[in-house]
């Protein structure tokens, strides 16, 4: 039975067996799977809970996004209204600005008449004097010219005083 190499292989692995019981290593290693199952349990649960946490991180920036979306949006509505705003304003400051050029230009317009009318008038007294000057002097003797002289000068001195 010892010269059986498959028996003494059996014996021996018995043997070992009952070693490995008597010194309990059995107990050793369903600790070690124990606790090996506990910490696979605990890692897990911690990617759950990242997970999770992820998830709820992902939603929050999810909602960010769409509310600065909404204000994006918003901006620009207001930026665009402010600007047609803008533009009227402008639009309505330059009909006003026209407006006020062509009434002063139209008022330098009438100036620039009554000062040429003024001065037409005053070139025709001037004219009309100077030639009934010239036809007085010619039909007219020195004392007759001296007596109109002074005849007008006391009648501007009484008109004025």
């Amino acid at each position: 039975m010892w010269h059986n190499s498959n028996f003494v292989v059996f014996v021996a692995f018995v043997l070992f067996i009952g070693v490995l019981w008597y010194a309990g290593v059995h107990k050793k290693l369903a600790a070690a799977l124990d606790k090996r199952a506990v910490r696979i349990k605990e890692e897990l649960d911690e990617a759950r809970r990242l997970r999770e946490e992820a998830q709820s991180l992902l939603a929050s920036y999810e909602r960010k996004q769409k509310e600065v979306e909404g204000q994006v949006a918003d901006i620009v509505a207001h930026a665009r209204t402010e600007a047609e705003e803008a533009a009227k304003q402008a639009k309505k400051d330059l009909e006003v600005s026209i407006a006020r050029r062509l009434k002063s230009a139209e008022e330098q317009i009438g100036a620039a008449e009554d000062n040429a009318v003024r001065a037409v008038r005053n070139e025709a007294v001037r004219v009309a004097v100077a030639a009934t000057s010239e036809v007085l002097k010619d039909s007219m003797s020195a004392e007759a010219r001296a007596r109109l002289t002074d005849e007008g000068i006391a009648t501007v001195g009484a008109k004025l005083h």
